[in-house]
């Protein structure tokens, strides 16, 4: 179980951060610069209009890394609740701090959202179609099918942290193996780590963001969702919480299976797996 005590050598000119305000602070920057992007091609007149697919899961690769990098070190980075449960059901994140996580996530996410829409405020009057306001914040299916859209998010979910602790433990065994010496091994890790899980992102946006637009996030999706409700947006429609169930519910499946199944796969039996607590290492934990 994850020693919750801050590392002093992590900390520079005295600064620390405690777990709720890390993650507040690091999903803020992941749904400002994602949901930004958004709103650059979906609303009229940005300089960033139409510019399409590629570069809205480009865009929320590098927002999820630039997160890590920024709060990483305190917290983490987990700026999912899937990923925060998920964590916990492999003895990586102890459940005592999970409400913690969870707050800071859903909190941060709004705050994300408010920024979003306080940085394109001119745009929104001049978009007429009120379906692309609401996808600035929420993720919405290309074909309504509720049971086909979560299995969508689950999978999208699953190939997230199996992915995350697939490239935290690859780099954590090859580093340490072949340097042998643990220092290094982190320095690299908190260098590239963050880097490799923005670009797992991305390309799970390219392959399996299709059908749902994958949020694989619940907080991304659901915190930005209650904004959109709350704002005085002009024009804009209802906030579809039909299927905001779907982004909340199969995004925590998706994600539990994928850390079970790389637990199952890589160390079965172990409970605190030697491999998956280097990520304590890699991301600053």
């Amino acid at each position: 179980m994850r020693d919750s005590t801050p590392n002093s050598a992590l900390y520079v000119k005295g600064v620390v951060m405690d777990i709720f305000t890390a993650e507040l602070i690091g999903t803020a920057i992941l749904i400002l610069l994602g949901d930004g992007v958004v709103a650059g091609v979906l609303l009229a007149h940005s300089k960033a209009q139409n510019a399409g697919w590629i570069v809205i899961t480009f865009g929320w690769g590098m927002a999820v890394a630039i997160a890590i990098y920024a709060v990483g070190q305190f917290s983490g980075a987990q700026i999912n609740p899937a990923v925060t449960i998920s964590f916990a059901l492999v003895d990586i994140t102890p459940w005592s701090d999970v409400p913690k996580y969870l707050a800071g996530e859903f909190a941060g996410a709004g705050l994300g959202a408010l920024l979003v829409y306080l940085a394109y405020l001119p745009h929104w009057k001049e978009t007429e179609d009120p379906g692309l306001k609401l996808a600035v914040f929420s993720t919405a299916p290309a074909i309504r099918d509720y049971g086909k859209n979560l299995v969508t998010e689950i999978i999208g979910t699953f190939v997230l942290v199996f992915g995350v602790l697939a490239i935290v433990g690859h780099f954590a065994a090859s580093l340490t193996g072949a340097v042998g010496q643990t220092a290094l091994a982190t320095a690299f890790g908190t260098s590239f780590v963050p880097l490799l899980i923005g670009l797992l992102v991305f390309g799970i946006g390219l392959s399996l963001g299709g059908p749902t637009g994958y949020a694989i996030n619940p907080a991304r999706d659901l915190g930005p969702r209650i904004i959109h409700a709350i704002l005085p947006i002009p024009g804009k429609r209802d906030s579809d919480w039909g299927y905001s169930w779907v982004p909340v519910v199969g995004p925590i499946i998706g994600g539990c299976l994928g850390a079970l199944t790389y637990e199952a796969l890589f160390a079965p039996g172990a409970g605190n797996l030697e491999v998956l607590g280097a990520l304590r290492g890699l991301v600053g934990w």
